[in-house]
């Protein structure tokens, strides 16, 4: 497991959501203090505040990729098109580990649940795929940062 695979395999199981999990283990890379990291991501997990809508790990990776190569100029069509571009090549290799980048369709949920979040226990660790959710999104991110140097 490489750095950021383990940073965010260790937030996930201290209980931050998946989209936490992922977008503040790169926190350092983006110049950003772990709190606001946190902070930030914080409305992503359970595909969106627990409407199952896009993964969590799916979302803070794309958080991060936003935050290190997004645009801010509205009118630079050339960078829209590649953050874009960069935006469906990371969720193309999460699909093709996973099938899909929407959270009810990989935990089997029919579609919103109520925003009360899932106590973490060892039960929840046993039942849910979402570490591995997060320590895949992590380590596509870090191998697409580390291609790009």
């Amino acid at each position: 497991m490489n750095k950021h695979e383990s940073l965010a395999c260790k937030y996930f199981t201290d209980g931050y959501n998946c989209a936490q999990a992922v977008f503040a283990a790169f926190a350092e890379e983006m110049g950003m203090d772990e709190k606001t990291a946190l902070r930030m991501s914080s409305a992503f997990g359970g595909g969106m505040g627990r409407l199952r809508e896009v993964c969590g790990a799916v979302s803070g990776m794309f958080m991060v990729l936003g935050t290190l190569y997004g645009y801010d100029e509205a009118e630079n069509d050339d960078a829209k098109k590649e953050l874009y571009t960069r935006v469906q090549s990371l969720a193309a290799q999460f699909r093709e580990e996973y099938g899909s980048i929407i959270c009810r369709e990989l935990i089997g949920a029919d579609g919103a649940e109520k925003p009360t979040p899932t106590p973490r226990n060892p039960e929840f660790y046993n039942k849910r795929p979402c570490l591995g959710f997060v320590v895949s999104a992590a380590r596509i991110l870090s191998e697409f940062i580390e291609n790009q140097k």
